[in-house]
């Protein structure tokens, strides 16, 4: 099976493109391949057209929490509040996001979906720090346009198949809260070099098998950007491949998982 990893982002340049690792799955052992950088959304978008079977998992929130769809008024299902959301553009939805937060007390500005509280990730409106909002904003459509199968979500094309990763609760099962990255210049340093290789050594040496079921054959240098990107699109391919295995499980998604919010596709999830 073919599976691809991909670490998004919600502006993507040559700085910080979007970054797809192509990989290998044969049920056993998921092999580490082509690595391609898209520094614009031209190249996702095209890439979501190539004809399947393939399964890929996304580094980006498809869904926002049922409490801010409710409490904002948009919509009552995912292809109708995503179709809102892109037709109010990205300074729309920023607004509309920023005027949800500012009219609310505090600790109640940015709601978590159940598979956020779950693996640890933050509110999908974000738009400040890791602005994953935007991330959403940007990717959510574009998976509608592609007529993408996203299991709990969308019913579309059974052969291109997509499902939501989040790198984050794959690395720290294996390093704990240890940061491994950063997108900053000044502030990367040999430590974080060597974390990102004990991370992905770990990886090689079987330590997702216990978890994800699945051994991992994986190219040394994809630890060596200091951005993490590379490492993070290949934690996005073995959480696809992990969900690909639980197809007959409806890959791996949630019993209670709520079709207005989505699921990270992880054990833990």
């Amino acid at each position: 099976m073919k599976v691809y990893g991909i670490d998004f982002t919600s502006r993507p340049s040559r700085r910080k493109p979007i970054t797809c690792l192509e990989c290998r799955f044969d049920g056993v052992r998921l092999t580490s391949g082509e690595l391609t950088e898209w520094r614009d959304f031209e190249g996702f978008e095209t890439a979501l057209q190539r004809p399947g079977p393939w399964i890929a998992g996304i580094d980006c929130p498809f869904g926002q929490s049922r409490t801010f769809i409710e409490n904002i008024g948009w919509p009552g299902t995912w292809a109708s509040y995503v179709d809102h959301a892109a037709a109010l553009g990205r300074d729309g939805f920023r607004t509309a996001l920023d005027g949800y937060r500012a009219a609310r007390l505090p600790g109640d500005k940015e709601h978590r979906r159940a598979t956020d509280r779950a693996t640890g990730a933050i509110s999908p409106q974000k738009l400040y720090g890791t602005p994953v909002g935007l991330m959403f904003f940007e990717g959510a459509p574009r998976l509608r346009k592609a007529g993408v199968r996203i299991p709990g979500l969308q019913d579309g094309d059974p052969e291109r198949i997509v499902v939501e990763a989040y790198p984050g609760v794959l690395a720290r099962r294996l390093i704990g809260k240890q940061g491994y990255k950063q997108d900053t210049r000044s502030k990367q340093t040999a430590q974080l070099d060597e974390t990102r290789k004990r991370l992905l050594d770990l990886i090689r040496a079987g330590a997702t098998q216990p978890v994800y079921g699945l051994k991992v054959e994986a190219d040394p240098s994809l630890a060596e950007a200091p951005s993490g990107d590379r490492l993070d699109a290949l934690l996005c391919a073995i959480q696809a491949a992990w969900a690909w295995t639980q197809r007959e499980k409806g890959f791996g998604m949630p019993d209670a998982m709520d079709c207005l919010e989505g699921a990270i596709a992880d054990p833990i999830g």
